[in-house]
């Protein structure tokens, strides 16, 4: 399989997974899973995420193809007007590790997890991330994850999907679960 995946020409298209609904982050971690099996190699930068999750451990076992790294605090930030400084100067620190792996071209796919809820937030402006979409390489698949993503990505990716939520076990009060929801 491996060797099919470097005859042909691996375009590197621009995805985004978006909307209210659970399994954004999954189905970034699914493609990554599924790219190992082919030998392609994926970062994995988390944005506004800094605590212990169940795919962290387990991209472990995984890791000569899939590096992940969080840029956030532990805990999952909540902006109500203005962003703490900290933050910013986390997630900007986290842009600039993401370029720095793109262009290594050491990996086929570069996930930012998160982006759109930073943008969102103000950690980033919409011209920043089309800036490092600018920089992308021929060959580099770019995976933008999170709600709220802005109309202008939408329009410039190749590739939207919207996680919808028709219902969720949470509303009943039902916390996250080691090994499904964390």
């Amino acid at each position: 399989m491996k060797d099919r995946v470097q005859d042909e020409k691996f375009k590197g298209y621009i995805q985004v997974y978006t909307g209210n609904g659970k399994g954004k982050t999954t189905a970034a971690l699914g493609l990554a899973l599924r790219a190992a099996g082919y030998g392609l190699k994926t970062y994995f930068g988390q944005f506004l995420k800094g605590q212990d999750y169940g795919e962290l451990s387990g991209i472990q076992k995984l890791s000569s193809l899939i590096t992940i790294e969080q840029f956030g605090r532990k805990g999952f930030i909540h902006v109500t007007e203005k962003p703490d400084k900290e933050d910013i100067e986390r997630a900007q620190h986290g842009l600039q590790k993401c370029t720095k792996m793109m262009k290594s071209q050491k990996y086929h796919i570069i996930v930012l997890d998160e982006i759109n809820v930073a943008v969102h937030f103000n950690l980033f402006s919409e011209k920043e991330i089309h800036d490092f979409l600018d920089e992308k390489p021929e060959g580099i698949e770019v995976i933008l994850t999170g709600r709220y993503a802005p109309e202008s990505l939408i329009e410039r990716a190749n590739l939207v999907t919207e996680m919808k939520e028709i219902k969720h076990y949470y509303k009943k009060g039902i916390q996250a679960r080691p090994g499904i929801e964390k």
